[in-house]
């Protein structure tokens, strides 16, 4: 057996979800492109879990369905008001999703039924809890979501207490298709071994969550927003970047390991992230981010990822830096929940080996002989 880093090039599972070959993204086979532009997230979450787009009534049965779920128990809410107010938003995240199967009653029932409508919960809770954690440790209350409106809508909603406007739903809508699945990532991955045991879906998406904490996933928006940041204006970028590359360290937000010649999922993010910043007027955080990417593909042929463009989208919808990644387990915990679903379907214990490199011939030594 010889090892391979980062289980790189490895084909660990097959799975009919979502694909990623020649550099095009698709879900069940849509090009992403299509449904960026055409579908709402609540499509995209259905098309994930059910293998095709629903139609009218199928979908006004989601949003129904997702309604109806999107309270979070008094106990979780209780919970959050106990965590330190400096808590990481997504270690609040991982501990409070886990909680949630305390208070599900069929949260140990495997039917296939039952794991469906659990799906729906986890999507439709979520949301309500990020924003929730947010609240209370500004000293604010939680607002309850509102019935007949999309999650991009209600999130926005519960954050701030406001109604949001179109182009900040259609915004937050647009990258939560974008983000929705993206094959075998770490977070899915780890998904997919947690269930392989049997364990619940809750326990699935937890140890996702867990994955996704990590900045060389999920983290990466937000540290694209800390560059900006630190940078602080168009004038001081090429002096940054330059320095950056001259001293060869990582610029965050290039560079994808499986696109070679670009991350399909940008250009959306690029676009919307110039008509927040005209519609705001605060083109700033936009023309750095240009300026950052000419010198980095001009200097170097990377290419900005997803990550990229969704920092200054963010910012410009007012979400506080450290929600960016959370808001990634909002659109995730819809590929999360359909990757769960497929691994019950053909389950088979995920236990690959490791190529021992430790020594050998050891023998046991009393302890009054050791050294």
């Amino acid at each position: 057996m010889t090892a391979t880093k980062g289980l790189e090039g490895i084909v660990a599972t097959t799975s009919s979800i979502s694909s990623i070959i020649d550099g095009i993204l698709t879900y069940r086979g849509i090009d992403i492109d299509e449904l960026a532009e055409h579908a709402t997230f609540e499509e995209v979450a259905y098309l994930l879990w059910f293998g095709k787009l629903p139609n009218q009534s199928e979908l006004d049965q989601l949003h129904k369905d997702l309604n109806a779920n999107a309270a979070i128990p008094n106990g979780v809410i209780d919970q959050l008001k106990l965590y330190p107010k400096d808590t990481n938003s997504m270690a609040a995240l991982r501990t409070a999703v886990s909680s949630l199967a305390l208070y599900d009653g069929v949260a140990n029932d495997m039917s296939k039924e039952a794991n469906v409508l659990k799906a729906i919960k986890l999507q439709a809770q979520i949301p309500t809890i990020i924003a929730a954690f947010a609240r209370i440790r500004e000293g604010k209350e939680p607002i309850s979501p509102k019935a007949n409106a999309s999650i991009a809508e209600n999130f926005l909603y519960m954050l701030t207490g406001e109604h949001p406007k179109r182009i900040a739903i259609e915004a937050l809508d647009k990258a939560l298709v974008l983000h929705a699945d993206h094959e075998l990532n770490a977070s899915t991955f780890a998904a997919r071994v947690t269930v392989a045991t049997l364990s619940d879906i809750y326990s699935g998406v937890t140890s996702a969550i867990g994955a996704l904490k990590g900045p060389l996933h999920g983290g990466a928006n937000e540290a694209v927003m800390a560059m900006l940041e630190e940078i602080g204006s168009v004038d001081n970028v090429e002096a940054y970047v330059n320095k950056k590359l001259e001293n060869k360290e990582k610029l965050m937000g290039f560079g994808h390991r499986v696109y070679k010649n670009g991350d399909p999922r940008a250009k959306h993010l690029q676009k919307m992230s110039r008509a927040l910043g005209e519609i705001t007027g605060n083109m700033k955080w936009y023309d750095m981010s240009i300026k950052i990417e000419e010198i980095v593909t001009g200097q170097k042929g990377l290419k900005p990822n997803v990550d990229f463009y969704s920092a200054s989208c963010y910012t410009s919808l007012q979400i506080p830096r450290d929600l960016f990644t959370p808001i990634f387990a909002i659109s995730r915990a819809s590929g999360w929940t359909a990757h769960i679903l497929e691994q019950y379907e053909n389950n088979r214990l995920i236990r690959p080996r490791a190529e021992y490199i430790g020594p050998v011939n050891q023998s046991y030594v009393p302890i009054k002989k050791r050294q």
